[in-house]
């Protein structure tokens, strides 16, 4: 029997948050300049926003894709 991967649906819930948290930011100001009588605002064409289908698949990596690679410290 497989394990659970119970990393990558905490990932999944963390970035399903972060995606709500945004469109209602973009609500919220859409109606803010709605109200000021500006156009309202909507995605730039080079900003990508992501759905759950978009998503692509983790790759197996040595790396958990929390951790961020160790990087070689500053010279001065």
């Amino acid at each position: 029997m497989a394990k659970v991967n119970y990393q990558y649906e905490k990932r999944q819930k963390e970035l399903a948050k972060k995606r709500k948290k945004e469109e209602k930011l973009r609500q919220k100001q859409q109606k803010k300049n709605n109200q000021q009588g500006g156009a309202p605002i909507e995605p730039q064409e080079d900003e990508v926003v992501e759905t759950p289908s978009e998503t692509p698949p983790l790759e197996a990596t040595d790396e958990k894709p929390d951790e961020k690679p160790a990087e070689p410290p500053a010279k001065e």
